[in-house]
């Protein structure tokens, strides 16, 4: 039996204005990747079968890649168009960069920032640290994992699903 339901105007817009709540609500928790605990992921260095020290990253928005990019490019001035254009990228210190952005505030005070680590290794900064202490392999494996949980690699389970 096919019964047609009329909705009265009032129960229209009261049904849009519940899901108005829930896309909301949806809308601030994606939002909240960088400090949702559950978005973190573990990495461990581990060298000779031995664990060095270990620590979490999170997701990166795109503004914050965009940060580490301009922060490690130098500029210089085009004289026929009068403007600053790039002139060059320093990789490594790019790489350096995003994995301190990604560490978890509370890891990177306690490791990245690590003033005695600094003085002990003769360095200035927390990506100068990184640079100092992880290999370029160890780097480009949390890169990778950090290119994966902030969305731009599908996980293994997305790839199987698929």
């Amino acid at each position: 039996m096919n019964e047609n339901i009329t909705m009265t105007e009032e129960t229209k817009k009261e049904e849009i204005r519940k899901n108005e709540n829930d896309i909301l609500t949806s809308l601030i928790e994606a939002a909240s990747y960088k400090e949702d605990d559950e978005e973190a992921v573990g990495i461990q260095i581990k060298r000779k079968g031995k664990l060095i020290f270990e620590f979490k990253i999170r997701p990166l928005s795109d503004e914050e890649y965009q940060n580490c990019k301009k922060n490690n490019t130098t500029y210089k001035r085009n004289k026929q168009l009068g403007t600053k254009v790039a002139d060059r990228v320093n990789v490594a210190r790019y790489r350096s960069e995003v994995i301190y952005t990604a560490t978890i505030e509370k890891d990177r005070t306690k490791i990245w920032d690590n003033n005695a680590a600094w003085k002990k290794l003769a360095v200035l900064s927390g990506p100068d640290l990184i640079d100092v202490v992880l290999m370029a392999g160890e780097k480009d494996a949390i890169l990778d994992k950090i290119e994966e949980i902030s969305g731009f690699k599908p996980t293994v389970e997305e790839t199987v699903k698929n």
